[in-house]
């Protein structure tokens, strides 16, 4: 199996979720700095902005970063053509099918890493030659898939003979620990590091995450077919109730038209839409992205040490003493 740091070229297994209009080039700029793989989040802005954001994070840092390139984008085309000619080491794919970008992205030395929220769309992309995949569980923040984190990634595990990178839920040691015994051989991780001191949201947004506790989200949409997981709010509870009501899908988009904006950059904590994982509750603090990444796999060391708490001082995994 592919070492997941040797494929990547970091020190940590450890990648930076991309979230559209928070994962800029200070962020995966720091997140790489600090050992791990930093990502852009394309989302949904044109090829220029990409292409200068590219540049920045190549002056931040000289190891290497990522892109995501969100396939629903109206400049996927544009943002493809952007990675390919500067070069980026990584690429990681979301909302849709990469296979047509795969081959193209591959001939330009590109690794390509999908996210997949089931076992037939990782075989798919597989198939299609992705180098890994981002296995994400509901519990993750922002658009998120129907099943957990704990049962998804070790079917996914089984299924494919790519490395299978567990995301959604994942804050910190205890987290790494956990994935790793389902079989994964690196995380991703989205939220903790909205509140890192390099992340640029507005500190409203890092003020709710640190303040929020574990029933604080929820998961808006499902009706569409797209649910996405963010803090409840008054936007969030307004949503709901619309879909309880069975309103009208285009109303419900057009009152959520922007609210991602309103939120990092305007701080709008009622109007905006305060994407979030289920593992805020466990954000308790600001800090560097480094300091985040190196205290967090200290924690994954420390438990992996001392494996006697698997069974308790002396005694086999299978209890007998032997």
């Amino acid at each position: 199996m592919i070492n997941i740091c040797e494929l990547l070229g970091i020190e940590f297994p450890i990648i930076q979720g991309a979230m559209a209009w928070i994962s800029d080039s200070s962020l995966a700029a720091a997140v790489s700095n600090g050992g791990g793989l930093g990502v852009i989040a394309g989302g949904g802005a044109d090829g220029e902005w990409l292409r200068t954001e590219i540049r920045k994070a190549k002056l931040l840092t000289d190891k290497p970063f990522g892109v995501n390139i969100m396939l629903l984008s109206p400049f996927v085309e544009d943002q493809i053509k952007v990675v390919c000619e500067e070069k980026v080491k990584v690429v990681t794919t979301g909302a849709g099918n990469p296979g047509k970008f795969i081959e193209r992205l591959k001939a330009n030395g590109i690794i390509v890493i999908p996210v997949v929220p089931s076992v037939a769309f990782a075989m798919r992309v597989e198939r299609a030659g992705a180098d890994a995949v981002i296995a994400e569980g509901q519990e993750a923040g922002g658009h998120i898939g129907e099943i957990t984190t704990m049962a998804l990634v070790p079917q996914v595990v089984d299924a494919v003979k790519i490395p299978v990178i567990a995301a959604g839920g994942i804050c910190d040691g205890r987290g790494v620990c956990a994935a790793y015994m389902l079989g994964a051989k690196g995380v991703q991780l989205g939220t903790r590091f909205v509140v890192a001191d390099e992340c640029t949201v507005s500190e409203n947004y890092k003020d709710a995450i640190i303040k929020a506790k574990d029933t604080d989200t929820c998961a808006t949409g499902r009706s569409t077919g797209h649910p996405v997981r963010v803090l409840k709010n008054k936007l969030s509870r307004e949503v709901m109730a619309l879909e309880k009501k069975n309103i009208d899908l285009e109303e419900i988009a057009r009152i959520c038209t922007g609210s991602l904006r309103n939120a990092v950059v305007e701080g709008d904590m009622e109007r905006g839409s305060i994407m979030s994982g289920q593992i805020a509750g466990l954000v308790k603090r600001r800090q560097p992205a480094e300091d985040m990444i190196r205290e967090i796999f200290e924690e994954a060391y420390k438990i992996y040490e001392d494996r006697d708490i698997i069974c308790g001082p002396g005694r086999s995994v299978f209890g007998n003493g032997k």
